[in-house]
């Protein structure tokens, strides 16, 4: 009875000192939380891959984004028990020992994947003292994480040799691609990497790593996931002589969208292609301006606020490069212009069609001028703000209030910078560009015109859109004032060489205003162009003035190539999601052959190039528009790339919200498209 006693004290002190040990030493898996990150674009193609701040490359071992041939094939090679054991296999580290005394040398350690796993987490000398602390520490680890968590862990930090851990970095490192879909000889050269990572380095010791290759080919044949072909197949492969760069591309868009949330793998906002091509027309434009000039470019989907693209800098090779330019307060000149008048019409102080004076005004020790230092005496409001004229703005402001106008624009998140500080009080000059503002907040503020004037965040992860879609937002002007300014804005002398948009088929309708600041140190163009805000800023990075380079000809021309650019990708994008729709409920119906005999379908109405009135009628607004056309099946309708709402009856109606230019298109059941381009008008009956 005694002894009885006597053991069960003791297995409960022994079970209580475990318990405390476990508690006081637990496993240090805050050592692999330095991840590095993977920043793709809205499709998830890979734009830039950041490092751990050591400079490591360790990317998180998601086991979505792991091949699960791989994941097997390991599983045979190193653990065949792993999702059995509790983190030792005592009966395969038994034959282990028994193998290396029969050798007379190590054979196998029989370390499970959850004591390699501990061992990568504290590294120790490789002894018996140290295999007791991994086997203390695997148990540790199995308490603690399910499997597949020990899996990923395993998969992240797994050396590769130099500062390569884990499988996704090898795999981008040596393959140049990502690990979801390995090749049977990515498969055997990554399983065989990690048992001696830097004798058998592919970019130094390329043979070596070729028969470590081949020799888990030959076991995987042995264990049945390869079949004889296939050894034979790895066999006349070549291992990857090098590493290769990582993804580097969109590099100060895709650092802000790593630095809006937690350090991991991100789908940003962006669209790879036009993304492309914006760096490319930034540094083609850059280049033609001078070597000290730089261009920074910023694209902005209306409807989320997403950030589609961004050229901080025309180039890191160039001067002030690295320096993310929409992020850099500079003066604005004349852009602000259409958000003082936009606040006079919503107080009633004036309309488009007002009068004001263009002629020499002081206001009080405060004297501007216009640009071309002339004056063109009574002109209506909307003449003075599609050129740009600097004493009617000045004058409108001042009815306005300038402290007032710079509290509204500070209130949705664009804060002029005003010149002597914090607490010196906006003057008058804001007007003509007295303060500054950044790109982005340039961004915000075009984006609230382009949406019945109300400013929302810009947003550069998409899992973020769809929820600044549905926000709020804040008012910064009224919708009618908004439309009336974009109106306005739309009339403006396009640049030389370029026909209005309502003169050129398909061409985007853009409302823009330029700016150039005092000096000639910033030249501007922003403005509204269909879904899209786009924000060009030219100058010198170090502020340096260059003489005479206005934003009307130097950024206004960027922002229409640019624009041209971004109306089709949102064209592509809209018909890809059509097609794509189509296309399945085609193969559900197993429709295709006969579907290819005929034509696009037919739009009936509204037809091309119409103008419709959306306004109301014998005082009664209208109803909307019923959408007509033929074609093979059932037409499904898209109004700017949208679905267009249908009635109790199924037909398709649309209700224009505001005036402006739209494009209706029409989608058959084989996917093919026609489309007509129509203007709508609203007003007083």
């Amino acid at each position: 009875m005694l002894t009885a006693r006597r053991l069960f004290v003791a297995f409960f002190a022994l079970f209580f000192a475990v318990v405390l040990a476990d508690h006081i030493f637990p496993p240090p898996l805050e050592r692999a939380g330095g991840l590095s990150a993977l920043v793709t674009d809205r499709e998830g193609k890979p734009l830039r891959a950041f490092a751990t701040p050591d400079g490591r490359w360790r990317f998180a071992g998601d086991l979505d984004k792991i091949d699960p041939e791989f994941v097997d094939a390991l599983l045979r090679v190193e653990d065949k028990r792993f999702y059995d054991h509790r983190g030792t296999d005592w009966a395969g580290l038994s034959r282990a020992l028994v193998d290396s005394v029969m050798a007379g040398r190590v054979v196998s350690g029989g370390s499970t994947l959850t004591m390699q796993t501990a061992r990568m987490l504290e590294p120790r000398p490789r002894n018996m003292g140290s295999k007791l602390v991994e086997i203390a520490r695997a148990w540790q680890l199995e308490r603690r994480l399910s499997k597949d968590e020990i899996l990923s862990l395993y998969l992240s930090l797994t050396p590769y040799g130099g500062n390569l851990e884990g499988v996704r970095a090898a795999s981008w490192s040596y393959f140049g691609h990502e690990a979801d879909k390995l090749s049977n000889d990515e498969i055997a050269l990554l399983i065989a990497l990690p048992q001696s990572p830097e004798a058998r380095r592919p970019d130094r010791h390329q043979k070596a790593a070729e028969r470590a290759r081949n020799w888990v080919s030959e076991k995987l044949n042995r264990y049945g996931v390869f079949t004889e072909g296939d050894v034979e197949d790895v066999a006349t492969l070549p291992v990857p002589g090098r590493r290769r760069d990582f993804p580097d591309r969109a590099w100060h868009g895709t650092a802000k969208a790593l630095s809006e949330g937690p350090r991991e793998d991100v789908r940003s906002t962006l669209d790879g292609a036009l993304q492309a091509e914006v760096e490319r027309i930034a540094l083609t434009r850059a280049e033609a301006e001078g070597e000290d000039v730089q261009v920074s470019v910023l694209v902005v989907h209306v409807p989320t606020r997403a950030v589609r693209a961004i050229a901080g800098s025309a180039s890191r090779d160039r001067k002030g490069g690295w320096l993310d330019l929409t992020a850099q307060a500079r003066s604005p000149g004349s852009t602000l212009k259409p958000f003082i008048y936009a606040m006079a019409f919503d107080d009633g102080t004036a309309a488009p069609d007002t009068r004001v004076a263009d002629l020499p005004t002081r206001f009080a020790s405060y004297q501007p001028e216009n640009f071309d230092r002339m004056f063109r005496g009574d002109v209506r409001v909307s003449d003075a703000l599609q050129h740009s004229l600097n004493i009617p703005a000045v004058a409108m402001l001042d009815r306005v209030g300038p402290e007032r106008f710079a509290a509204q624009l500070a209130s949705v998140g664009a804060r002029p910078r005003i010149s002597g500080g914090a607490d010196h009080e906006a003057g008058l000059a804001i007007a003509l560009g007295g303060a500054g503002l950044t790109a982005r907040e340039l961004a915000i503020l075009y984006a609230a015109l382009g949406d019945e004037g109300v400013a929302k965040p810009l947003v550069w992860r998409a899992d973020e859109e769809a929820g600044n879609y549905a926000a709020n937002g804040k008012r910064l002007v009224s919708g009618e004032s908004a439309d009336e300014v974009l109106e306005i804005l739309r009339k403006t002398p396009t640049p030389e060489g370029r026909m209005p948009g309502s003169l050129t088929a398909h061409a985007p309708q853009i409302a823009f205003k330029t700016g150039t600041s005092y000096g000639f140190r910033d030249a501007w163009a922003a403005g509204v162009s269909g879904q899209h805000v786009i924000v060009v800023w030219v100058g010198r990075a170090d502020g340096a003035p260059r003489p005479g380079k206005t934003g009307h000809d130097t950024a206004l021309p960027i922002l229409f190539e640019i624009a041209d650019r971004a109306a089709q990708h949102l064209q592509d994008e809209g018909e890809a999601t059509m097609r794509l729709t189509s296309e399945k409920r085609l193969r559900s119906q197993g429709a295709m052959k006969a579907l290819q005999k005929t034509g696009p379908p037919q739009i009936l109405f509204p037809p091309q190039s119409a103008e419709l009135w959306a306004g109301p009628v014998n005082g009664r607004d209208a109803r909307g528009f019923v959408l007509a056309g033929r074609g093979e099946g059932k037409l499904s309708w898209y109004i700017d790339g949208m679905p267009c709402d249908t009635d109790d009856a199924g037909a398709p109606v649309w209700k224009p919200e505001q005036a402006g230019f739209y494009t209706v298109t029409a989608v058959d059941a084989a996917g093919r498209t026609s489309r007509v381009r129509v203007r709508v008008l609203t007003g007083p009956a």
